[in-house]
């Protein structure tokens, strides 16, 4: 499989989103889904401390045992573990290191994000304790996910001369198109930044399972997911769009699954598309999916969905 680079690392342009991790899988699919993906040319593995409540770090680290050295693992700090445990405070930059580097049983985090802007500590002041990490050896590069432009540029010049986020990890898909529009699609141009995108399938909406006016079929993320949250995403703008894609996808005969991936990895920003999964089957299907697209077929892409 194709890689791309990610400050000093080198990723595979098909990622593992490990969120389903100690939530909708136990540790047994866990280690089916991470073992397969390493067998599918999958390198990169992307939690969180937050993920499956502190279990999928858990998970993840045992399941890769002997192919640790085969993957890179990104993991973030900074949401809510716990009333004691968030935030980007220098301190607790150091404790959160620890308890992930313990939970994933490694010796080093290959990238480490910021999970959330926190506004009551200044970016250089966490900058500086994740610089201490990286010269520790226990953290090889480190990312964000989740701030704006004027953010990103506000940590490169704080960054200075010591180690700077190489990533950033925000929501984008043809159906969320707002790195785009915000401008941080063009900043990490500008700022020599990999930009990895979440939620790149839409919660499902771009597996080609989903289907307008259809139900919505059980044990996927969104029959689980709260109608609150659900609401925006079967909206019938949304839906429009979604079915639009569905008889464009069958007009050329490529699935809407390679449509999705492909075209986020035609932005040379994206570094890797980073899916969920909670069978073999998923991530061979996701592994599978990238292909090379016309650039008449990204135009068809951006009009359909712009």
């Amino acid at each position: 499989m194709e890689k791309r680079a990610l400050g000093s690392l080198q990723v595979s342009v098909v990622g593992v989103g490990c969120n389903n991790f100690g939530a909708r899988l136990d540790e047994g699919a866990t280690s089916r889904v991470v073992l397969g993906a390493l067998d599918a040319g999958i390198n990169f593995f992307d939690t969180a401390d937050t993920y499956g409540a502190t279990t999928s770090e858990q998970y993840l680290g045992r399941a890769l045992g002997a192919r640790r050295d085969e993957a890179v693992v990104a993991t973030k700090f900074g949401m809510p573990v716990d009333d004691t445990r968030f935030g980007a405070h220098p301190t607790y930059v150091r404790q959160a290191c620890e308890d992930s580097l313990a939970r994933l049983g490694t010796d080093r985090i290959d990238l480490y994000q910021l999970h959330f802007p926190d506004a009551t500590v200044p970016i250089a002041d966490t900058l500086g304790a994740l610089g201490e990490l990286v010269a520790e050896g226990k953290v090889r590069e480190i990312g964000c996910s989740n701030l704006t432009v004027l953010q990103l540029e506000e940590a490169k010049a704080a960054a200075g001369d010591g180690p700077a986020f190489v990533s950033v990890q925000n929501q984008y898909s043809l159906l969320a198109r707002e790195p785009e529009r915000d401008g941080v699609l063009d900043a990490c141009a500008r700022l020599g930044l990999g930009f990895l995108p979440f939620y790149p399938l839409a919660n499902g909406l771009l597996t080609g399972k989903v289907k307008p006016g259809e139900p919505i079929p059980e044990g996927t993320r969104l029959a689980m997911m709260s109608s609150e949250r659900s609401v925006h995403w079967l909206s019938d703008e949304i839906q429009g769009r979604v079915g639009a894609l569905l008889d464009f996808a069958n007009e050329i005969e490529v699935p809407i699954l390679s449509l999705a991936f492909s075209w986020l990895l035609s932005h040379r920003q994206v570094s890797s598309v980073i899916a969920g999964a909670t069978s073999v089957e998923q991530v061979r299907a996701n592994a599978g999916a990238v292909r090379a697209l016309p650039d008449d077929v990204v135009a068809a892409l951006d009009v359909l969905t712009g």
